[in-house]
């Protein structure tokens, strides 16, 4: 009965990283767009009248820098694994180890 906890817990795991990686990156990506067209107004919104607002920007932003830093964070821990490297977090920034 364990194994089957431990492949479902497994399994959960898995689920949560596809979610956050697969559906969560490209919905934070289109949340900055839209918050783009919102922080631009005008003819970018629906409304032609819209004034910009600088919210919409500051959000979009915010939304563009964290999905950069998950590309950057992906990449460098490809390319650090393949070299022999380990990535740790162990002081919050993220630092190469020797394996």
């Amino acid at each position: 009965m364990s194994q089957i906890l431990l492949a479902l817990q497994a399994a959960g795991q898995v689920l949560l990283a596809a979610v956050i990686l697969g559906a969560g990156l490209p919905a934070m990506f289109s949340l900055g767009m839209r918050a783009l067209a919102y922080g631009n107004g005008g003819s970018a919104e629906v409304e032609v009248e819209a004034q910009p607002h600088v919210l919409g920007k500051v959000l979009a932003y915010i939304c563009f820098g964290v999905v950069i830093i998950a590309v950057m964070l992906g990449i460098s821990w490809i390319v650090g694994t393949g070299m022999g490297y380990k990535l740790s977090f162990e002081h919050f920034l993220p630092v190469f180890r020797k394996k």
